[in-house]
């Protein structure tokens, strides 16, 4: 390869700090350098809208994938929880990175320390629902914006959701004031892994992408992957999906948290977990009413 790497990513502190570390490792095993190219995506831009009103499912990486696709990058870094579940012809996924903590975190105050009727404020349909269903006296306001930004709208004696992984990045851990169980709040699919894509038919680039890969994460996040792609590319309803070692965690709300389907599945550490990933998928959407 003539010149650095190229590696794609969003503006965000978040983004460019979770890619420049993809970068480091890259260079330390390879001894291949690195440069970042930064990239505004529509999520990025329409910062006041919810993002289930935006469109879900991809409005954090597309700009980002093109700018590999027109090869003013040679690869992207995403957040994998962002990442959609249909693949962008061209691409392919050449790495999930070791996990970081996949749980979510309130700061400002614990769950046991908030009066009832006092405020939350998240941007997440999932958070909601899934606080909701602990706390209905709770009460949910959005949010929207960069990590300082979130950090700087904590209600007055409220709390706000974020993911720990987002915080660890940053050095914020000292902000939380409590982990959420990932077992009983069931994150995101994805969440705390970093996802990395490259062009199909770069084999230099893509064996440079493979020594970053780790085979846990990857076989947990497709099997999570594998229950949202079943769903469909169109869910907007609250969801999670979490393997833990041979433990599927997973949440399914009908939208209002008036009907919740979570349980607990045992995996075989197969090929086979990904028709089980799928299985669970449909019985969740039954047990909701949804099919």
């Amino acid at each position: 390869m003539k010149g650095p790497l190229r590696i794609a990513t969003r503006r965000s502190e978040q983004a460019r700090t979770q890619a420049q570390a993809v970068g480091d490792q890259i260079t330390e095993r390879t001894g291949t350098k690195t440069e970042l190219v930064l990239v505004e995506t529509g999520g990025d831009r329409n910062r006041d809208v919810p993002i289930h009103v935006i469109g879900g499912q991809g409005v954090f990486v597309k700009e980002v994938q093109h700018a590999v696709l027109d090869s003013r990058a040679d690869i992207a870094v995403h957040s994998a929880k962002d990442l959609p579940t249909e693949p962008m012809p061209g691409l392919t996924i050449g790495a999930f990175c070791a996990r970081r903590d996949p749980a979510d975190a309130l700061v400002g105050a614990a769950l046991g320390e908030l009066a009832p009727g006092s405020t939350v404020a998240t941007g997440s349909v999932r958070r909601r629902a899934q606080l909701g269903w602990h706390r209905p006296d709770l009460h949910f306001i959005e949010l929207r914006g960069n990590i300082a930004t979130r950090l700087e709208r904590i209600p007055p004696d409220g709390a706000i959701v974020m993911a720990v992984a987002a915080l660890e990045i940053l050095g914020l851990t000292d902000r939380i004031a409590q982990r959420l169980d990932p077992s009983e709040y069931v994150p995101a699919v994805g969440q705390g892994s970093v996802a990395v894509e490259h062009r199909s038919d770069d084999t230099d680039v893509a064996t440079t992408v493979a020594t970053l890969d780790h085979e846990v994460t990857r076989r947990a996040i497709e099997v999570e992957r594998a229950f949202l792609a079943e769903l469909g590319s169109g869910c907007t309803l609250p969801l999670g999906a979490f393997v833990d070692g041979a433990v599927f965690h997973t949440f399914l709300s009908d939208g209002d948290a008036q009907v919740v389907d979570q349980r607990k599945t045992v995996l075989a550490l197969t090929p086979d977990d990904l028709d089980t990933a799928r299985s669970v998928a449909r019985l969740a959407t039954q047990a909701i009413g949804r099919r």
